[in-house]
């Protein structure tokens, strides 16, 4: 067995402390590679090296800030991917923003620092992906696995061995097992601490619902003078959870039960998706827009626009814009009718808007103010958010990231007319699942999906 494939390595310098090392080396080949291609000569120019040593540094403090050199032993390979992606994109806005501010674009080639980032970026992901398959091998065949002993009531510790077992690429196994039931003795704690420091297990993994909280600090407490790793594993499954994770608030652990992904680097990968796609479509569909005002002023009466208040991020009211569609005509106080099949309203301009989807180009106006994004739930009337926030689980918590054009439920069918409120879980359902797992990647692929399949769809009337 050769040195990198020994388990015995992998515990000595776990992969993920390895990845830092990887990225620089991955760097400095993408540079070295760039300018070969660029020059056709070697040895590299000294104002290259101190490029690539800029590029490097950039690179460690990216991964660092977004924490891509965390623990990879639960981290999946396409969130190491999608995290390195992201990480690559803003250390290319870095660099490019560094010789923009510092006048140095006469002194570096541009075709060299898109190649220098490109190759780096491939040679990166290579070894992610080979040290993830590599990982994966090791602990379906047995090695590299860590013994954890388990702590919790009998029906919660079987679910946890049937998640281990179905997860076994993960290398956890069980060491030890100690049935948990309320009003256990002192003696009993004893004896159970005994038994986890004589099993050799490199954790501690203590499975209880949230009524027996009180056990976690006894527990806690009666393992004080052990240093092993213990993590604590509350039954959350039948609590619909957004976002959730841990975070350090005000000196205090916190398990976030429903919070936005949109915060720090995500928060401006959005942003610039949204400025940079949004403003592109703005200058292509700028005549067609001109087209459709003219043709709505001449076939109606009435405002080309329609403006309608809708439910934005956190809960807020944006004014969102659309090519109005239907005549003009008087809703009742705190009433929206939705637009169903042969609806009288509709104009014929108008039903040829809803069914492409042309009539929402005005958004993208809404986009570049910043009260919409390209990609996210697409926004309901403020009196459907009433009407349903009630009826539906989960419903509001659509608005812990701004509405969009397009979005997850859209391009999987759920868009168009809710006149039955299974429709609308599953929309809800579909958007909650975005927030959840967003991306740069899921966004791309949702746009994609809009312009190919998306503009016409048989439930928009």
């Amino acid at each position: 067995m050769s040195a990198f494939s020994s388990p015995e390595l992998v515990r000595a310098y776990p992969m993920h402390r390895l990845a830092m090392l990887s990225d620089c080396v991955a760097v400095l080949l993408g540079s070295v590679g760039a300018y070969l291609l660029r020059f056709g000569v070697t040895p590299v120019a000294d104002q290259f090296i101190l490029a690539t040593a800029v590029m490097m540094l950039c690179v460690i403090l990216v991964n660092f800030s977004t924490e891509s050199y965390s623990q990879w032993r639960t981290t999946s390979l396409l969130r190491l991917l999608r995290n390195l992606f992201q990480n690559w994109a803003l250390v290319s806005l870095i660099i490019a923003t560094l010789i923009y501010f510092t006048d140095a674009s006469q002194k570096y080639s541009r075709l060299w620092l898109g190649f220098s980032l490109l190759f780096s970026f491939t040679l990166a992901g290579a070894a992610r992906i080979s040290a993830h398959l590599l990982l994966s091998h090791l602990r379906t065949s047995g090695r590299n696995r860590r013994q954890v002993y388990l702590l919790g009531p009998p029906a919660t510790l079987l679910k946890v061995a049937r998640k281990m077992r179905k997860n076994s690429s993960e290398g956890f196994s069980i060491g030890g097992v100690t049935r948990l039931t309320d009003g256990f003795s002192d003696s009993f704690l004893q004896e159970t601490v005994e038994k986890i420091r004589t099993s050799g297990c490199n954790e501690v993994w203590i499975s209880v619902p949230l009524d027996m909280g009180s056990t976690v600090k006894a527990l806690m407490y009666a393992l004080r003078n052990e240093t092993i790793e213990i993590r604590y594993m509350p039954e959350l499954r039948d609590i619909p959870l957004l976002n959730h994770r841990v975070s350090s608030v005000a000196g205090m652990y916190s398990i976030d039960l429903s919070v936005t992904p949109m915060n720090g680097p995500a928060r401006v990968f959005k942003r610039a998706e949204d400025l940079i796609i949004g403003g592109l479509i703005m200058l292509l569909i700028s005549p067609v827009c001109l087209a459709i005002a003219i043709a709505i002023k001449l076939t109606s009466p009435g405002p080309v626009l329609f403006k309608q208040y809708r439910t934005g991020i956190n809960g807020r009211n944006v004014k969102v814009y659309k090519f109005r569609s239907m005549k003009v005509h008087q809703e009742s106080e705190g009433q929206i009718t939705q637009a169903t099949r042969g609806d009288s309203r509709i104009t014929p301009i108008g039903a040829f808007l809803r069914r492409t989807s042309l009539d929402e180009l005005p958004q993208f106006y809404n986009v570049l103010q910043g009260r919409m994004s390209i990609v996210g739930p697409r926004p309901h009337a403020l009196a459907h958010n009433e009407y349903y926030k009630d009826l539906v689980e989960s419903y509001m918590r659509r608005h812990k990231v701004k509405p969009g054009i397009t979005g997850w439920a859209q391009v999987n069918g759920y868009r168009g007319e809710t006149d039955t409120l299974e429709k609308m879980e599953k929309r809800v359902q579909y958007d909650l699942w975005y927030i959840n797992n967003w991306s740069l990647w899921l966004d791309l692929k949702i746009i994609l999906a809009t312009v190919f399949k998306g503009f016409i769809n048989k439930n928009a009337y």
